[in-house]
């Protein structure tokens, strides 16, 4: 492998870069995004007046 010649080995670290990018973003954009729900969460605070 060292006697290949240096435009070789740019094409072959070319090759994979493209290939671990492409499978990096398929991967991040098969996700589907989650659905929001239609209901709305209240919350409830309890106010307490404290009389001293």
């Amino acid at each position: 492998m060292p006697q290949m010649m240096p435009m070789e080995w740019m094409v072959l670290y070319i090759t994979f870069l493209a290939t671990l990018l492409m499978f990096n973003i398929m991967n991040y954009f098969m996700q589907s995004p989650n659905k929001k729900s239609t209901t709305k969460r209240n919350i409830h605070i309890n106010n307490m007046n404290w009389k001293w």
